[in-house]
């Protein structure tokens, strides 16, 4: 309370201080901060050649990542998987299609390149079905991959993505015999829509995990296991501490996560040339039940409580991290910041190159391995 405190007596003045053209700047960027964002054009496609089933991208620090990704389209395909680099030079990049592209296709210019791979359950070729969970929002959809242990892998994707972000983990998880729920929360455009259908950016939507949590120990689980992506990692976080079951929490795999948003933020401010005093600024307004709203926050956003490095004495189960040095969307300082708070709890091999949530995508072998071996240490995996 001190410190919300703290943030009344400095940003409501402020404000006043900087006129309203500033003070609605503040509040556009605050806005910015909490609003779901869909898929923008982030990459160029050139050409495809689809007699070779080629196609030629803008080269950037993604497109040119060896592996297999997902490309986010328009026109006559919304999605297309890439393959290999096949040749590269100072502006462009040519890869293999494995989406095949008929001729006379309309595919328009602006794509987004994603980490994504999958799109459907199916396309894994396991068991699942669909099941809904009942949280605090409402019914919200999941898919269950059933398997031989009693402890379930519960797996929460980032900002701006939905659950199939997660569907590259399910294959490694359900090798070990865990069960996978796979789940969405609230605003995240498949569970139910609050009243302002804004990021609480895990304050809120741990509640919908904890839901799951409990849905997985009513059907049959003893423990779970949290596997959350980016933001789902910050969601999971909030959930390992708050959870009422939190004494079932087994572990917790974070991959590529935001362990402290007040890091994420300032990164993500300078590569948008968004200059201080502005983004702790908006975190301050997002802190206040006004300013909050003004934002288009649901509630006020406590940063204390989201900063699970100056919390990690409250931190139980041990934790794997998979986080790249090379990230360039959630910086690792605050990943690494945690190991060095919780070495009896947190385990982080080393990784780097493969940008944010692209570890699978980058290095499947080397990612796989250390799930697989981190599993085995902790007596998670059904063989173990």
């Amino acid at each position: 309370m001190k410190s919300l405190r703290h943030a009344a007596q400095f940003i409501v003045p402020a404000l006043l201080a900087l006129g309203a053209a500033a003070g609605f700047l503040v509040l556009a960027v605050a806005r910015r901060v909490v609003t779901p964002m869909r898929k923008v054009p982030d990459t160029e496609i050139l050409a495809i050649d689809t007699g070779a089933q080629t196609i030629e991208l803008g080269r950037t620090l993604d497109t040119e990542l060896p592996g297999r990704y997902g490309l986010f389209t328009t026109g006559t395909y919304g999605y297309v998987k890439l393959g290999a680099v096949l040749s590269a030079d100072s502006t462009t990049v040519r890869r293999k299609l494995l989406t095949k592209i008929e001729p006379g296709a309309s595919v328009d210019r602006g794509a987004s390149f994603s980490g994504s791979y999958y799109t459907s359950p199916s396309e894994l070729h396991l068991r699942w079905e669909n099941v809904l969970i009942g949280s605090p929002a409402g019914p919200c959809p999941a898919w269950f991959f059933p398997a031989s242990s009693s402890t379930w892998v519960i797996q929460v994707h980032g900002r701006g993505t939905t659950r199939s972000e997660c569907l590259r983990a399910v294959p490694v998880l359900h090798a070990a015999g865990l069960p996978n729920l796979v789940v969405s929360y609230r605003n995240d455009g498949e569970a139910p829509r609050t009243r302002a259908g804004a990021y609480a950016l895990g304050a809120s939507e741990w509640r919908d995990v904890d839901a799951a949590i409990a849905y997985a120990l009513r059907h049959g689980a003893e423990r779970v296991v949290l596997m959350g992506w980016s933001m789902g990692g910050a969601v999971s976080l909030q959930a390992s501490v708050s959870s009422g079951n939190r004494h079932r929490i087994a572990g917790v795999i974070l991959e590529s996560p935001v362990v402290d948003w007040r890091t994420v933020l300032r990164f993500q401010a300078k590569l948008l040339r968004v200059r201080p005093p502005l983004p702790d600024l908006a975190m301050s307004a997002l802190q206040l039940p006004l300013t909050a709203r003004l934002s288009g926050a649901d509630e006020p956003i406590l940063f204390d409580r989201l900063d699970m490095v100056a919390r990690a004495d409250e931190l139980a189960a041990p934790i794997l991290i998979l986080h790249s040095d090379d990230d360039g969307f959630v910086p690792v300082d605050a990943s690494r910041a945690l190991q060095e708070a919780r070495p009896d709890l947190v385990t982080m091999p080393r990784f780097t190159v493969a940008r944010h949530t692209k570890l699978w995508n980058y290095d499947e072998r080397g990612w796989s391995t250390a799930i697989t071996s981190w599993l085995a240490d902790q007596n998670l995996s059904a063989s173990a």
